[in-house]
């Protein structure tokens, strides 16, 4: 919070305490006043009172002295080492939800602390569709980017789409042996549902040579589906086509493409209405090579070591060993993310890389920034694994393999009519829908379920309900986007009665509901700034739950357009304003868009 008395106080502290060893970036941070106290904002002594070389209680107390003398106080009183402080409602005000173009550029970060950070998300394969995993996935990556950016950060959000491997080759083989040469085209299909219903239908096919196998050969009854893979008919198959590909067949790369290019345009459509976007996106068939070639220096530098049948392993101590090329010569996952590292820090140069990944995944990035410093790679220090937590419907888990997955594109479509159903329930009966409908629905219903996939810590494993996240009451997006649509009815009302928010006496707005909404507002910068650090959305979502339910405290409480004199209702409808540029903000640093009205 920007406010004169703190800044005054700290210059007063420094006079008083000519020992202290003050940190160069020294400054106090007021908090919100607890619960059942009187006051606008507390200073915690605690927490600085090392530094003036004396008890928190003696620092208190001449805390206490200093903001009483303080003109812009209105009252202070001391509760052990905390200051509990109401400012005059003039001094409050105006240099918080008075001053919201100051709130909004306090939450950029010193040019000092600012760093190019590499963001790389989503990830899809080209088997199948994504489904509410990658939603959740590019919702917690495009947010981080925006979150990050809008504190200063120069960001590069990044895609690196896995294009190859036996799980592509399993789709390939079955549109080889079922497909009959129908296209995306040809069935109206989506191209990425179109090959992720060929995916499905190997593992059906592969479901059924596994069983006949356990069938006909008893001793093999108690080995996993996996142990048993290769057993199978289809399964050497996909092996082999596994070969063919990284050996250049014509045949095979032909189809690879073809595949391919089905599925990137679908995933592209899927991007587009999320509204994600990538500075690049790599296939990893294009950087897997450079991993294998890295692999087999680090084998001459005496980095990596060949074993008995011919694997390049890596040697992790506590983590254990990690094979990085088979005994054939074929590179596993983790070659692949060498490469593409090292060659998205040539690219890009960044001070910082982010992995937006599973949590599943968490020993295999342990492993790989173990082996990237392994090879003398200083800038791994600066690499992170942003896991997250499994999502799920109350209908229960999905299975990819099994064709039970909550497919993105049909999620979105559902939230769009969901929305689109609230949205009509409002209008007034003998009504024309508004004609923005359609827009609407849209807006609402996507940011809704950003909101609620963003509402959780991302470690959190979470339970998604789409009706329950669109409700308009509640902590929800709708929730919020509301109070921007009541505050721009306002603004609408306002203009038709000629009333401006313009020349605006702050001492007016002195009721307890005005000073708390005062006090939230300018809170907005410390939301930003601790969000970004942790890289976790769900301190903003939070903040911004706070500020609604602030502001709406005060609408019910505080007539607006129709205060007791005009005066009033400036100041009021300042604070309106205010607000709704502060959630507007918050709200588009989620990616979320904010309707014009609801």
């Amino acid at each position: 919070m920007n406010i004169q008395s703190i800044r005054r106080l700290e210059d007063g502290l420094r006079q008083a305490f000519p020992q202290a060893q003050l940190p160069a970036d020294w400054q106090i941070v007021p908090e919100p006043c607890p619960p059942g106290m009187s006051g606008d904002i507390t200073v915690n002594c605690f927490r600085f009172a090392r530094f003036f070389k004396s008890a928190p209680d003696a620092v208190a107390e001449k805390t206490l002295e200093l903001l009483k003398a303080d003109p812009e106080v209105q009252n202070a009183e001391r509760v052990k080492a905390f200051v509990n402080i109401s400012l005059r409602a003039e001094a409050l005000c105006r240099d918080t939800i008075g001053s919201v173009s100051a709130i909004l550029e306090e939450g950029k970060l010193p040019e000092a602390a600012r760093k190019r950070i590499l963001v790389e998300y989503s990830a899809p394969n080209t088997n199948k569709p994504q489904h509410l995993g990658h939603v959740r996935n590019n919702t917690i990556g495009m947010s981080v980017c925006k979150l990050l950016a809008r504190v200063g950060h120069d960001v590069v959000p990044v895609n690196l789409i896995n294009d190859r491997g036996i799980h592509i080759c399993k789709s390939m083989l079955a549109y080889q042996r079922f497909g009959n040469g129908d296209t995306p085209e040809k069935s109206g299909i989506k191209g990425d549902h179109f090959v992720g219903n060929y995916y499905v239908k190997y593992n059906v096919e592969l479901k059924k040579q596994i069983e006949a196998l356990r069938a006909a050969r008893p001793e093999l009854k108690d080995k996993s589906d996996d142990e048993l893979f290769l057993e199978t008919e289809i399964g050497a198959a996909a092996q082999d086509m596994l070969r063919k590909w990284e050996n250049s067949d014509p045949d095979t790369v032909s189809l690879w493409k073809l595949m391919n290019s089905w599925v990137i345009a679908g995933f592209n459509e899927t991007y587009a209405r999320m509204g994600v976007e990538f500075r690049k996106t790599y296939l990893e068939s294009q950087t897997y090579l450079l991993g294998k070639d890295n692999v087999r220096k680090g084998v001459e530098d005496g980095v990596f070591a060949t074993r008995e049948d011919g694997a390049v392993i890596a040697d992790l101590g506590k983590l254990g060993t990690k094979v990085l090329l088979r005994k054939d010569g074929t590179s596993v996952y983790i070659t692949q993310d060498i490469g593409t590292t090292l060659l998205k820090h040539r690219e890009f140069s960044p001070q910082g890389m982010i992995w937006v990944v599973g949590d599943e995944q968490i020993l295999h990035f342990q492993m790989l920034f173990a082996i990237l410093k392994k090879m003398g790679c200083a800038w791994a220090d600066g690499l992170f694994h942003l896991a997250y937590g499994m999502v799920n419907l109350p209908t229960g888990k999905m299975k990819s393999r099994e064709g039970t997955v909550v497919d993105a594109d049909d999620l979105f479509d559902e939230m769009h009519e969901l929305a689109r159903s609230a949205a009509l329930e409002r209008v007034p009966e003998g009504a024309e829908p508004p004609a923005d409908l359609e827009q609407r629905s849209e807006i609402i219903g996507m940011g809704a379920l950003k909101f609620m996939l963003l509402k959780f810590n991302p470690k959190t494993t979470m339970m998604f309900d789409p009706q329950a996240s669109l409700k308009f009451e509640g902590d929800t997006g709708p929730y919020v986007q509301y109070v921007c649509a009541r505050i721009n009815s306002i603004a609408r009302k306002a203009a038709e009665r000629g009333v401006s928010a313009g020349s605006v006496n702050w001492a007016l707005a002195d009721s307890p509901e005005e000073r708390a909404l005062a006090v939230t507002a300018a809170r907005y910068p410390d939301a930003l700034k601790a969000a970004a650090e942790k890289m976790d959305c769900s301190t903003l979502v939070n903040y911004l739950l706070d500020l609604a339910k602030a502001f709406n405290r005060f609408y019910r409480e505080k007539q607006v357009l129709n205060a007791e004199d005009p005066a009033t209702a400036a100041a009021r409808l300042a604070m309106c304003f205010a607000v709704r540029d502060i959630l507007t903000d918050g709200l588009n640093t989620l990616t979320i868009a904010v309707p014009e009205a609801m």
